[in-house]
């Protein structure tokens, strides 16, 4: 006996009546009818409840298996036993307002630029729809992505019907669907206005309206194909209220409007930028003065409590300009420290070799190296194996 799909016939039936026709030892158990909505075409199933008698059951997981759905309960049942179902309409709803954002993303992607959808993924937060386009591009540009998104929540603001029916054969072959169905018989087909038609057996709402506003996320490549991101409905309000905040802080922090936040935040950082540049030259300028006035002979050794890893790095740049310089350098870096080795062109010794020897983490080329060590006599010790 196979499972009356309910959903089929009306996706706002939220409460029913069945009866058990088959269970597993596993906690899996069959209803004659059913509203839930198994996992299928990147839809996720539906959660609600079963009450037998005085007993609720959790339903934690839905399939369908041979005409058959499937319910994954967390309490036992028996065959013959009456269930009153009811499920989760906020999950519900929330993947009919996905699953009809995506025909609209897709529908529309094909009309404008040819775009073949090959694989769609509801997601907890967003959801992603995956497509070729005909030149074999991976990504749309700014301006194509404000194309589409206009179009779809032109669409959806037209409040258009939608409408899911199983066609006879020879309708079948008069439909203008976007895509060729992957089953050959029991075919249901989903139109939308009259601009999107494709075969599909998920839920939907009855208007193009109930999807709400649709937002596209990003839009990047995937395995050589392109991925859409996107968030429709309410998932959309909630993305638009997160962004308007985040928005209004940080105007607020810059003393700005929305209007003018993004230029005072170009502001700040090319401020920022410029004062950053300018601190690294004075710790340079510093590092080697402290450097040169502390030299022994060709050596070059300290350890610079001030500097981070670049100082260091154009530290030594600078000094092993010196072509007989040796430069032994270190600076905090946590619980330990952080080292560069570095020598002039006439000098033979092997810094990467010097630096291992030391018994410091890291490594390098002849001529420099780079690493770490939680001695804090490393540069003494270093001395005193070039000593000998």
């Amino acid at each position: 006996m196979i499972t009356e799909r309910l959903y089929y016939d009306n996706a706002y039936l939220t409460e029913f009546d069945g009866e058990v026709i088959e269970i597993r030892s596993n906690g899996w158990a069959a209803l004659n009818r059913s509203a839930f909505y198994p996992t299928s075409g990147g839809q996720p199933y539906d959660t609600g409840d079963w009450t037998i008698g005085e007993r609720i059951l959790h339903v934690t997981d839905v399939e369908v298996e041979n005409g058959v759905v499937w319910h994954k309960l967390d309490g036992p049942v028996s065959v013959g036993e009456k269930a009153h179902g009811k499920i989760d309409w906020e999950r519900r709803f929330d993947h009919m307002q996905q699953h009809a954002g995506d025909h609209m993303l897709a529908g529309a992607a094909w009309q404008l630029f040819g775009g073949v959808t090959i694989g769609l993924h509801l997601g907890r937060e967003n959801s992603t729809i995956d497509m070729t386009l005909p030149d074999g591009r991976t990504h749309l540009t700014p301006d194509e992505i404000t194309a589409l998104e206009d179009t779809v929540n032109r669409r959806v603001q037209q409040d258009d019907p939608i409408r899911c029916w199983f066609p006879t054969p020879e309708e079948l072959e008069t439909l203008p669907a976007r895509k060729k169905p992957t089953v050959k018989e029991h075919v249901r087909m989903v139109a939308m206005g009259d601009y999107e038609m494709v075969p599909c057996g998920g839920t939907h709402p009855s208007t193009t309206g109930q999807i709400g506003p649709i937002k596209i996320i990003s839009c990047t490549p995937s395995r050589g194909n392109m991925r859409l991101c996107f968030a429709a409905g309410m998932r959309a309000t909630r993305l638009f209220r997160k962004a308007f905040d985040a928005a209004g802080d940080m105007a607020a922090l810059l003393s700005a409007d929305l209007d003018t936040a993004p230029d005072a935040l170009r502001r700040e950082r090319e401020s920022a930028l410029i004062q950053q540049k300018d601190l690294k030259e004075r710790l340079a300028l510093a590092a080697l003065h402290i450097l040169r006035s502390e030299r022994q002979g060709n050596l070059y050794a300290g350890h610079l409590p001030f500097a981070d890893h670049d100082t260091l790095l154009k530290a030594a740049s600078e000094l092993t300009k010196e072509q007989d310089a040796i430069v032994l350098l270190s600076c905090p870096k946590a619980d330990a420290r952080m080292l560069v080795f570095a020598r002039g062109n006439e000098v033979k010794l092997d810094m990467a070799a010097l630096l291992r020897a030391s018994g410091a983490r890291g490594g390098g080329k002849p001529d420099m190296a780079q690493g770490s060590s939680t001695d804090q006599n490393i540069l003494k010790k270093t001395i005193e194996l070039i000593a000998n």
